[in-house]
Parts: C-alpha cells; structure tokens; sequence
C-alpha cells in the first residue's frame, strides 16, 4: 500500500516539476503541445509526431535521444515539446515503463536536464 502512495507522489511531483517549467520559462500554465487540425505541418509539429509515435511503440530511450539530439535551447518551442514528452511518459504506468527499461526517477531527470539546457539549475 505504502509504494502506491509512493508513487502517486512521486508522479504528482514529476507533474509539478513540468508545470514549473512551462510557468517559469513559457509563461504559461500551457504544457501540451498543440499540434494544427490539419496540414500542412511544420518540421516542429513532424518532429513532435515523430516523439510521439516512438513513445506509442515503446521506443521510449530511442525518442529522448531523438529529443536530445534535435534540443534547440535558443528555440523554446522545443522546451514546449520535451516538457509535454516527459509528462505523456509520466502518465504511463509503471509496468509500461519497466517494460521499455525506463524509470520515474530517469523521467525527472530528464525534465531536470532539459530545464538547464534552458539555464534553469533545479
């Protein structure tokens, strides 16, 4: 019962964690990435579509190197996107998680190392 709590804890603060930044560094309470209704779409919503896909197979490592490797810290439409990957990520559960070999703990520290990308030491 009491890693149920734990959890939940350390979910909501990852969630908090995200709403920080989008706060502290958007100026907005706005985290999701909005993507057009329709085309044509911008090399930024096909990027966002690509996270999004990798994540949906489980390709979770392979879409934080994706994220990593496209991080623009002078563009803060990629803070937007990192933010809103983390989170979706938060919202699996756990045996997803462990399945696809990633953890709550590395979700927070990815959102912990994008912030400083943005010059946010947390």
């Amino acid at each position: 019962m009491f890693e149920h709590y734990e959890k939940d804890y350390i979910m909501r603060q990852i969630k908090m964690l995200g709403q920080l930044l989008a706060h502290l560094l958007l100026h907005s309470d706005k985290v999701k990435y909005e993507l057009p209704a329709k085309a044509p779409y911008t090399q930024m919503d096909l990027f966002y579509q690509e996270l999004c896909g990798l994540l949906s197979q489980g390709r979770i490592n392979e879409a934080e190197n994706r994220l990593y490797e496209e991080l623009d810290p002078s563009d803060i439409r990629y803070l937007r996107i990192a933010i809103d990957f983390y989170l979706q990520l938060n919202e699996r559960d756990d045996a997803y998680l462990e399945a696809h070999d990633f953890t709550r703990t590395e979700i927070e520290e990815g959102l912990k190392q994008i912030a400083q990308q943005y010059g946010v030491v947390l």
